[in-house]
């Protein structure tokens, strides 16, 4: 990029635009286009039928995920001009480490069934844009492999409390040994919505034993399967290896508040006081809560529409979960474009979860998918801020936005 016109900066997102349009010069272009509905239909023909449902499945008939949309559309940007944005920075400070976008990859569970390298696709690309990458407690690639990938960049690791204390102990010991340094408890699913699509299929892929590979790499949940008499070199056993997995880990019991402050402080323990945050967190007072009984931060979440049918968009509730600076407020579900991160920011978030859209990239093209997503998504970001006249991320308010 000449100089005059934009200025050396690291890291500088929007340069990615340019990158795509010189490959006219070698008579290419992208392998796809990343609008948010043209990657979806193409994801829908690549996928496996299992992985294209387990994706785009939602809870009843949909609702909350248009919710989420319809809560984007309801705000409108408000652009500056009289500002000099030629030299922005899209960097932010989260939990003490400096990332280069206020944007994080979303846990998202069994990524196998989307790319048979799975999550570790996701991890290698996080950690070349040097933003967060979140790994699901129902993911398919141990957690020492996807922290070898992710190199030196930040990594959180996305807990679902195991029934099994012994082995909660033991995912968390293996999360912190393995450099995730920030743990978040998802509460909103200890029972997994009714998803007509999933079901009328029996579309259930650890049922059918596949993604309980970090279950398989643990030292306590390997007792428990030779405890139980199965064999996980035994193809026959790997259904009910992958149903006992996940659920001890995901099935059937909701946390109580005395049992969060106690899982609270285990990792304060464990990890010399790093963050510990909870996701799926839609009200007030439940915000409140988590911050009495000692968590660092919320993520404002509805599981993208997959739980609650007919529930509140996740934006909706953004404004309105304030707790002032007793915690740092995240936002997940519903973000497609770089204007959604905007308008999520200007609402109070300090950063946003991006899932499905790398979902579906890693299902059209592995590693190369994600990374073209990703990359696409914060030069989209960057240069919004460029032309809405925004020069730095906590320049972002209520000011630029109209409802």
């Amino acid at each position: 990029m000449d100089p005059s016109i934009q200025p050396p900066r690291e890291p500088n997102f929007a340069l990615y635009q340019k990158e795509c349009f010189l490959l006219s010069q070698r008579g290419s272009h992208p392998d796809f286009s990343t609008r948010p509905d043209k990657l979806e239909e193409l994801a829908k023909e690549k996928l496996s039928q299992g992985g294209w449902l387990y994706a785009s499945c939602n809870a009843g008939i949909g609702w909350t995920d248009r919710a989420n949309r319809e809560a984007f559309y309801k705000y409108r940007i408000v652009p500056r001009m009289a500002v000099d944005t030629a030299a922005r920075d899209t960097t932010i400070e989260l939990f003490g480490h400096k990332i280069n976008a206020p944007v994080l990859f979303a846990p998202i569970g069994i990524n196998k069934i989307y790319h048979p390298q799975g999550e570790l696709n996701a991890a290698k690309v996080a950690g070349e844009l040097k933003i967060p990458y979140c790994l699901s407690t129902a993911g398919s690639q141990p957690i020492e492999d996807v922290a070898k990938v992710n190199g030196d960049a930040p990594r959180f690791f996305q807990l679902y409390c195991p029934h099994d204390e012994e082995l909660e102990d033991s995912l968390l010991q293996r999360a912190w040994n393995s450099g995730f340094d920030v743990c978040i408890m998802t509460l909103d699913t200890w029972q997994l919505a009714w998803r007509h699509e999933d079901i009328s299929q029996s579309n259930y892929a650890f049922y059918r034993g596949i993604g309980a590979e970090i279950g398989l790499t643990d030292p306590v949940f390997k007792k428990r399967i030779q405890e139980a008499g199965l064999d996980p070199n035994n193809s026959e056993d790997m259904p009910k290896i992958g149903e006992k997995w996940i659920d001890n880990v995901w099935h059937g019991r909701r946390s109580r508040n005395n049992r969060l402050a106690a899982l609270v402080k285990k990792w304060k323990k464990l990890s010399n006081g790093r963050p510990f945050l909870v996701k799926g967190i839609q009200h007030v007072d439940d915000a409140r809560k988590a911050v009495e009984i000692g968590c660092d931060g919320i993520v404002v979440s509805n599981h993208a529409g997959r739980q609650v049918d007919g529930a509140i968009g996740s934006l909706e509730a953004l404004p309105e979960v304030t707790v002032g600076d007793k915690c740092t407020i995240l936002f997940d579900s519903g973000i497609r474009t770089g204007a959604d991160v905007f308008k999520a920011l200007a609402l109070g978030a300090k950063a946003v979860l991006v899932g499905r859209l790398y979902v579906y990239g890693m299902g059209i093209a592995g590693e190369a998918g994600v990374r073209h997503v990703m990359k696409s998504l914060l030069a989209e970001f960057d240069i919004l801020m460029n032309c809405a006249g925004v020069k730095k991320i906590d320049d972002i308010n209520k000011s630029h936005l109209r409802k």
